[in-house]
């Protein structure tokens, strides 16, 4: 299959992306982002509302070219979308006419990489890993929506891509189906690992999720720090509570505070935003 159970090396050197807006003016989202992800890691990333988070992403996947810099991938130059970096997107992209087994299996299947038993098998671990095997035959309007997410994830690690990347996967969801599925995430990368990049808007999911949590700035965002999360493995709300945990957080806390009052003192950031954005990091 594509891909490798450790992941690949993705690196991000001197990006910068700039638009054109409509009125003529230019607006720079990204300047001089240097960010590596390391083979069979989970990074993180956060930063204040509206900073390019979702632009990353995009650009990563190869579906926008940078306006500077460049994407690597294992030494080769990133020019365009390909199997080995998949995305998550905050919506759902489950075929609807597809049952949850089948839309996990669409990848390997159509690549003509797995058949019979041994495709059955691979989607079955999956399934089972996220809590839908007693679910494979139903369609995505059967389940609810964080089943929906879950077998998303399925769908994009059966493919073993070099790099996944995450856009705010659990966006929209109640605290307590978030909380599900992030230990159904967690389990899936402790039994999977490969390169993982999680954006987040959530600090207490990076921090709860992350080997390393980037903290960007606010526009045009750069790297302003990389934490290192060198808390155990496996992970749960109860780590929460440990004095490492709590020194973490508020390290991060003072360093996203930072920025968001950059924002909101240039206008980037309404007063609306401003309170959203802080009631979202506690």
């Amino acid at each position: 299959m594509a891909g490798d159970a450790k992941g690949g090396r993705l690196e991000a050197r001197g990006l910068g992306q700039t638009y054109r807006l409509e009125s003529g003016a230019t607006r720079e989202v990204l300047r001089d982002f240097n960010l590596t992800l390391e083979p069979g890691t989970l990074t993180a990333l956060i930063g204040p509302s509206g900073c390019g988070k979702s632009v990353l992403i995009n650009l990563l996947a190869g579906y926008e070219t940078p306006t500077a810099g460049e994407i690597f991938l294992d030494g080769r130059k990133v020019v365009g979308p390909g199997p080995d970096r998949l995305v998550v997107f905050q919506e759902t992209a489950l075929f609807p006419w597809l049952t949850a087994f089948e839309n996990v299996a669409y990848g390997p299947k159509i690549r003509g990489e797995l058949k019979g038993p041994e495709l059955t098998r691979a989607v079955m671990e999956l399934l089972r890993l996220v809590g839908l095997d007693e679910f494979r035959d139903k369609y995505p309007a059967q389940l609810s929506g964080g089943m929906q997410r879950r077998a998303e994830l399925a769908r994009a690690l059966i493919n073993r891509p070099k790099a996944t990347l995450l856009d705010e996967p659990f966006r929209g969801l109640d605290a307590l189906t978030r909380s599900l599925m992030r230990d159904y995430y967690l389990n899936l990368f402790e039994n999977r690992r490969g390169t993982q990049f999680f954006v987040t808007a959530e600090l207490d999911e990076g921090l709860l999720l992350a080997d390393r949590l980037v903290i960007a700035t606010n526009l045009p965002a750069q790297v302003k720090k990389i934490l290192k999360i060198d808390l155990p493995r496996p992970r749960s709300d109860e780590i929460r509570a440990a004095p490492e945990y709590l020194a973490l957080k508020s390290e991060a806390l003072e360093l996203l505070h930072e920025e968001a009052m950059k924002s909101f003192k240039t206008g980037a950031l309404t007063a609306a935003d401003f309170v959203g954005a802080y009631a979202a990091l506690n």
